[in-house]
């Protein structure tokens, strides 16, 4: 296991991504304690990539309710099918949002929150909750998000 992060200051978003990935790999690797391994990615991303927030939102008596995050305090219980998060859930696909107050049926969590990304997070094959992440800019997230959250989503079911 890794007790520390090697954090890319100057680099592109992609060479981010390539260089936090294999240390979350090796964060997670071995850890069979789901909520450890939430908290553990969680962290690195918000290391790495200093977002406004970054968690995870687990399915709990059909309901999504808060996991481990970093950043300010969050909205504790989603429905299925509202805001970005329940969306997403309902929906089963990553939902990219380039403006939260232009996403109908926006869940306010923090005002300081401008855009986000939501991805579905499947163990075997099943989904059990949403990686959330939030920015205080506006379109902040894209397609090399997608691509490179959803590779380390895989990875928690590796």
């Amino acid at each position: 296991m890794a007790e520390d992060l090697s954090i890319l200051k100057e680099a592109s978003k992609e060479e981010k991504y390539i260089s936090i990935i294999p240390q979350i790999k090796a964060l997670i690797d071995g850890e069979q304690d789901l909520i450890a391994n939430l908290a553990n990615i969680s962290a690195a991303l918000k290391e790495q990539f200093n977002w406004f927030w970054v968690g995870f939102y687990l399915i709990k008596n059909d309901e999504l309710v808060l996991g481990p995050f970093q950043g300010p305090v969050a909205c504790t219980r989603i429905k299925k099918g509202k805001g970005v998060c329940g969306s997403s859930w309902e929906q089963e696909k990553t939902l990219v949002v380039p403006n939260v107050d232009e996403f109908p049926g926006h869940i306010a969590c923090a005002s300081a929150s401008k855009s986000e990304i939501v991805l579905p997070v499947y163990i075997d094959g099943k989904i059990i909750g949403v990686l959330d992440v939030d920015s205080e800019y506006l379109s902040h997230f894209d397609e090399v998000d997608d691509r490179y959250l959803n590779e380390i989503i895989r990875l928690i079911n590796a």
